[in-house]
Order: structure tokens, then sequence, then C-alpha cells
């Protein structure tokens, strides 16, 4: 049938109208459309987007655009993002980074969004990491996954010098590794220790009970009698042949080091659990395991180890987001128990969430449950600006004492002196009731 030319231009009209309603309705959806960035960085920042395309799929009103950063870039660009005010609004941060943006306010606190939240609860987490978060007792951080460090061990270079499991004090530990050192022979050590890495005897002096920085963290503290003894019982390691003077990087291969029994114990974290099971050959994959780390014999509880590192990265919101909001809901959806457990398959990073740990793939795995244990008991290293500069110094002092150069008094009183020029303007805000962390902030955190 042939319309006539009335209804010709009537239909016209009409579906001109309706194709402007159309668009301008499509318009005001994207317009509705509020887009986050946010911020993964290394490997997470790669897989965290197919975590995210979920949470996008269910909420057609939010759009994440995921920005993936390698670690070694990672630090500059968020200092230089917070100068130009061009902050993403969520992002993964290291936990020893915290208190760095903290002090600088570019972090949003999360304490009133966490005690109205039904997915992110303190009791769900191990105290130790949550506490990373913490800063002049306000929370700017969810923890997304976690870090410490254990001992991987052979088991069966530990059995063949006498031992059925791990001991749990720094006595009986020391014994097993004059123990294991003998049995090897020439060329072989109870354990490696790269005399490039602060975090072995910071560990130690934790132990022990020293906090590292006295006088409200605004001076060194390893000469105080806490860490001095942690130390002396570092150096004894090396001056009585338990392990190679040696950093990290005279190491050829780490691997084929441990398989020849050159060194039966090192202490390391969760990310060697893959990398022992790729990379050792197949007749010692049951002979290798890991177990907390021992404590001062004066300290160990029945059945508690020594204290370990609280490390990992968390979740935070940035100060700068135009849409905390929607922020917020994406850190509650990475946060969920399944989001947690997934995340653990994609990358290998042990979950934050203590629900996930009942999962069989950790809880059935007893290299895991040993990170497990020790997850309970750890404590973050000192939580200001400074504290990665500083834990470079403290490898420095060690390698002065264990070479010679310096004996361990000299050593730890130059390092309290190095710490102290440090830290001279914290004690100036100290002096002039300016400690807190906006005083710090405005004050540039030097």
């Amino acid at each position: 049938m042939r319309l006539a030319p009335a209804q010709v231009r009537t239909t016209a009209i009409c579906t001109a109208a309706l194709f402007a309603l159309a668009t301008l309705s499509g318009c005001a959806r994207h317009d509705d459309i509020t887009t986050l960035t946010f911020w993964g960085m290394g490997r997470e920042g790669e897989v965290v987007g197919e975590l995210i395309a979920a949470w996008d799929a269910e909420r057609p009103d939010v759009q994440v655009n995921v920005q993936q950063i390698p670690w070694s870039a990672a630090h500059e660009k968020l200092l230089t993002a917070h100068v130009g005010r061009a902050t993403p609004d969520l992002a993964q941060l290291g936990n020893t980074w915290v208190p760095e943006f903290a002090a600088l306010r570019a972090l949003a606190p999360l304490d009133e969004r966490v005690a109205a939240s039904t997915v992110v609860a303190r009791a769900d987490h191990f105290p130790g990491i949550w506490d990373t978060n913490v800063i002049d007792g306000t929370l700017y951080g969810v923890p997304w996954y976690v870090d410490t460090r254990v001992l991987f061990y052979r088991r069966d270079l530990l059995a063949a010098a006498g031992y059925d499991t791990m001991p749990a004090t720094w006595s009986g530990w020391r014994d097993a590794l004059v123990a294991v050192t003998k049995q090897g022979g020439a060329g072989h050590y109870g354990i490696l220790l790269p005399l490039n890495e602060w975090t072995q005897p910071v560990i130690l002096g934790l132990q022990a009970g020293s906090p590292l920085l006295g006088d409200h963290e605004t001076r060194g503290d390893f000469a105080a009698p806490a860490f001095a003894a942690a130390f002396d019982l570092y150096l004894g390691l090396f001056s009585d042949g338990l392990a190679p003077p040696v950093a990290n990087n005279e190491v050829a291969n780490l691997y084929q080091e441990f398989a020849r029994g050159t060194f039966a114990m090192y202490i390391s974290g969760p990310w060697n659990l893959g990398e022992f099971r790729r990379r050792l050959p197949a007749e010692l994959q049951d002979a290798w395991a890991t177990a907390p780390l021992p404590g001062p014999d004066s300290a160990v509880v029945a059945g508690q180890p020594g204290v370990s590192l609280a490390g990992g990265a968390s979740l935070v919101v940035f100060a700068g987001s135009k849409h905390p909001d929607r922020a917020w809901e994406l850190v509650e959806y990475l946060s969920a128990p399944e989001q947690q457990r997934r995340f653990f398959e994609l990358t290998g990073d042990l979950p934050a969430h203590r629900a996930v740990w009942a999962d069989s793939a950790l809880s059935g795995d007893e290299r895991t449950r040993a990170f497990a244990v020790q997850l309970e008991h750890v404590v973050p290293t000192p939580k200001i600006p400074e504290w990665e500069q500083i834990a470079n110094r403290v490898w420095v002092a060690a390698e002065q004492a264990i070479r010679g150069s310096h004996t361990p008094a000299q050593a730890l009183e130059a390092l309290d002196a190095d710490v102290d020029r440090m830290l001279v303007k914290r004690r100036w805000l100290l002096e002039h009731g300016q400690l807190g962390t906006a005083a710090v902030a405005g004050e540039g955190g030097g």
C-alpha cells in the first residue's frame, strides 16, 4: 500500500522525533555512567581486569578503567600523580607505602566505611596485616593480599642431621644449623642469608622485642640491648660458618644451589612456593618444606612461632576521587571472599580474608599452611615515610660488621647516627607539637 503525501510527511516527522528522542535518551544514559580509574601494580594489575569485568557487567552505571603499572615505576608515578592532582580513584598500594601517602594526605580515611560495611570487617583479617593500614589511629587501606616470611628448608638434610621437625626456638634452630652444616661438609652451609637484604636482621630484632626506633619514632634504637642481642645472633651465623657471607647477586642460581644442598634453609616469602615447585627437580619435590620462624627461647609460647614481617598490598581510595562511594563499592567487591579466592587462583597471592583460608587449595597444602600459622604472628615495621630508607641502612650496617670493617657495637652506633640524621625533621615536629599526619605532610615528611 502506498502512503499519501501527508501520511509520508507525518511518518517522517514521527520517525525523526523518535530518533531524536532515542539519541537524547542514549546521551542521557552515557552521561549517567560513572567512570572509575584503578591502578594495579605488576602481575596483579594484569589480572585484576578479569575480576573487574564481572563487576562491570553487573553495574551498567559504572565503567572501570584499569591501568597496569610496573612496580619499578609505581612509586614515582603515584607521587607525580599526587603532585599533579591526577591520582586514580582507587589503587593497589604496597603496605609499606601507606604511611607515606597518608602523610601526604593523598588517601581517604576508611573507618566510617568499614564500620558500615557488611563485607569488610577487621575481624576477618590477620591483625598484624590490618595494622599496617592504620596510621595515627586512622584506617587508610583494606588488605588485598598478604605477604610474610617463613623458612624454606630441605627436610631430607634436616632429617639426616638428626631432626624430624624444625626447632621452634633460637637455640634449637642454631643447633640444627650447626648439625646440618657439619653433616654437609666443606662448602655447605645451614642457611643462606644474603648480605644485601635487611629483612633477616630486622625480623630477628622484632622477635627480640626491639621497636627499631625510639623517642616516638624520631631516633634509631638499634644499639639498644634488644636489637643488639638479635644482631649478635645474626652475626654469629656468619662467624661460625653457618651462613656464607655473600649477597644474593653472588649466588648464580638460588634454586640450583638449594637443590645441590649448598645451603639447607632460606628465609623467603610466598612467591617462592611456585618457584620452588617449578625450579627444583622432580626427585626433590618431596624433600623441601616450609616452617614458621623460630623465636627467642624466652618469648616462644608453646605452639607459637616467632614473629615475622607484615607485608602485602592493600586497596586504597584516593582523597582526590570524584566518585569515592563508587570506588568504595569496588573495594568491597574485590575484598569479598569469592573474589579473593579467584584472585588467589589467578595470581598465587595469599588472600587477606581469613575465610578463604578454609579452601582446600590453601588448607590442604602443608607448605602454604606454614604461612597461615605465621600470618597470625606478624608485626608491621615502623609506620613512617622514611622507613624504606632506614631499612636499606640496616643491611649496610650488618655487612660492615660481618666483613669486619666495624665491630658490632660500632656498626649499630653508626646506624643509629644515620637514622637520627634522617629523622631530624620528625624530631623538630615532635618538639613543636606537630608530629601528626597532617603536620608531616605539610613539612614533606623529610
